[in-house]
């Protein structure tokens, strides 16, 4: 077998492709998440911890960096310790975590309920429904 063929069964296998799929909706996802965390939930936590603007929070490692200045121009100046953006990463990822751990949640309670459902009664075969009408006009 060429190495085109191994590789082309490779890449048609189930696995493959449905691990495409989710990096691909998994990217995507990853972006709605960052613009729910960005635009939507950091603004209401700095407002609520006092007009707190999270990406220009940093500690200045360096004598020539005065307080107050943005996090871009402090680090003109000097080392910086930028641990806003981490805080906003930190809260991207525990959100995220969240919504993939409700997913998963979802599709198994999905699974449970299939398989407790009953299955319903295989129809009988023709053989049956023959011994059955033969039972049927025995009793008459």
């Amino acid at each position: 077998m060429g190495m085109i063929q191994e590789f082309k069964a490779f890449a048609m296998r189930g696995n493959v492709v449905d691990l495409a799929v989710g990096v691909i909706i998994g990217g995507a996802f990853g972006k709605i998440i960052n613009s729910v965390i960005e635009d939507l939930i950091m603004p209401v936590v700095g407002k609520a911890v006092g007009n707190v603007d999270f990406s220009n929070l940093y500690m200045p490692l360096s004598d020539k960096i005065t307080a107050g200045l943005a996090l871009a121009d402090a680090k003109k100046l000097g080392p910086v310790l930028a641990y806003g953006n981490f805080l906003t990463i930190l809260i991207n990822f525990i959100i995220l975590a969240f919504c993939i751990f409700m997913v998963v949640k979802g599709m198994n309670s999905m699974k449970k309920a299939e398989a407790a459902a009953p299955a319903a009664p295989a129809a009988p075969t023709a053989t049956e429904k023959l011994l059955a009408e033969i039972r049927d006009s025995l009793k008459k």
